[in-house]
C-alpha cells in the first residue's frame, strides 16, 4: 500500500510540474520600459506580472514595441520585438531559457537591402515545425513600391518574412503577402499540416480591422482574404488556442479597450469581450504557453527584488 501511494504522489507531483499556464508578452505605452508579461490559467482572465524584464538599448528610438515571443524546441525563449517608429532597417532580438535572465541585444538587419525602407514594424516569431526552422515576419513600408489606395506613401505597408535555424543565419527577405491594401500587424497560425492562417490588419483608410487569409504553408502564398470580422480602428491580433476554440486577442485603440473574439473555423467569429479580461495599459504581443514551474521561478524573481 504504501509503495502504490508513493508511485500515486510522484504520478500527481510529474503532473503539477508539468501543467502549462499561458503568458502574454506586453509592453506598456510609450514603449521605452521595456518587456512586460500577463498570464493566464484558462486563457480568459488575464493577471499582470507588473514588472519590467528587459529594458531595450538598440535601435534609433531604443523602445520595445510588438515583443513576440517563441520557444524553440531546445527550451530557449526567442524574443523579437519593434525597436523604432521609423528609421530602423531591422527589428531587436534577444533570448532566454527562463524569460528572466536574458542574452544581449542585437539588431537583425532584415531591410537594408531596400534603402528607402520607412520602417520594420511588429516582427512576429513561428516556429514551422515541419520544416523545422523558425519564420519571422514584419510589416514594412516602402514608397512607391505597390499602388496605394488613400494611404500616403510612407504609410503604405505590405509583410515581408525570413527565415532561420539559428538566429546568426537568416534566408533573404521576401515578400509574404501583398493583399492589395497596407497590411500591418499579422499572426501565422496553423490548424494542421497544410493548413495555415493569416490574421492580419487591413491598415487602410477607413478600414483598420482585422481580416484573415489562408495558404497551405507557414511561408505562404496567403490568399482568400476575408471580410473583416472586427470594426473598425481595432489592431495587433494575437491568436491561443483554448480546448478546440481559437481566440483572438485584439486592441480596439480608439475605444481604449481590449477586445475578444472565439472561432472554430476562422469563418465564424463570435465577440467574447464579455467574457475575457485584460489589465489595462497592455498592449500587442504574442501568446504562448510555458510550464508553470518558470511561471513559478518569475514570481519568485519578483518577489525576491521587493
Amino acid at each position: 500500500m504504501k509503495r502504490l501511494f508513493g508511485i500515486l504522489l510522484i504520478t500527481l507531483l510529474l503532473s503539477a510540474c508539468s501543467k502549462e499556464v499561458y503568458m502574454f508578452s506586453s509592453f506598456h505605452e510609450p514603449a521605452t520600459d521595456g518587456l512586460r508579461f500577463l498570464y493566464s490559467e484558462n486563457g480568459y482572465q488575464w493577471k499582470d506580472l507588473n514588472h519590467v524584464f528587459l529594458k531595450p538599448n538598440v535601435g534609433t528610438q531604443k523602445v520595445m514595441r510588438d515583443p513576440s515571443i517563441v520557444q524553440g524546441s531546445d527550451g530557449t525563449f526567442h524574443l523579437v520585438w519593434t525597436s523604432s517608429w521609423k528609421g530602423d532597417k531591422g527589428f531587436g532580438y534577444a533570448s532566454s531559457k527562463d524569460l528572466i535572465h536574458w542574452s544581449e541585444q542585437k539588431m537583425i538587419p532584415v531591410m537594408e537591402h531596400e534603402p528607402t525602407t520607412v520602417n520594420v514594424w511588429a516582427p512576429e516569431l513561428f516556429y514551422d515545425d515541419e520544416t523545422k526552422q523558425f519564420v519571422i515576419i514584419w510589416a514594412s513600408c516602402i514608397p512607391f513600391r505597390f499602388p496605394k489606395a488613400l494611404e500616403a506613401e510612407d504609410n503604405n505597408h505590405r509583410m515581408y518574412y525570413t527565415t532561420t535555424k539559428d538566429f546568426n543565419n537568416f534566408s533573404p527577405t521576401k515578400l509574404l503577402i501583398d493583399p492589395n491594401f497596407s497590411v500591418i500587424d499579422a499572426v501565422i497560425v496553423k490548424r494542421k499540416a497544410k493548413d495555415y492562417v493569416l490574421v492580419l490588419k487591413d491598415n487602410t483608410r477607413p478600414n483598420r480591422n482585422i481580416k484573415v487569409a489562408f495558404g497551405e504553408s507557414a511561408i505562404g502564398p496567403f490568399t482568400n482574404v476575408s471580410a473583416p470580422f472586427t470594426k473598425n480602428f481595432t489592431e495587433g491580433p494575437s491568436v491561443e488556442k483554448v480546448g478546440k476554440d481559437w481566440l483572438i486577442y485584439y486592441d480596439s485603440y480608439q475605444d481604449k479597450t481590449y477586445g475578444s473574439m472565439k472561432t472554430a473555423d476562422f469563418k465564424t467569429f463570435t465577440e467574447v469581450s464579455a467574457q475575457t479580461s485584460v489589465p489595462e495599459g497592455h498592449k500587442h504581443g504574442t501568446i504562448f504557453k510555458v510550464k508553470k514551474r518558470i511561471l513559478k521561478a518569475i514570481q519568485q524573481e519578483i518577489q525576491s527584488k521587493k
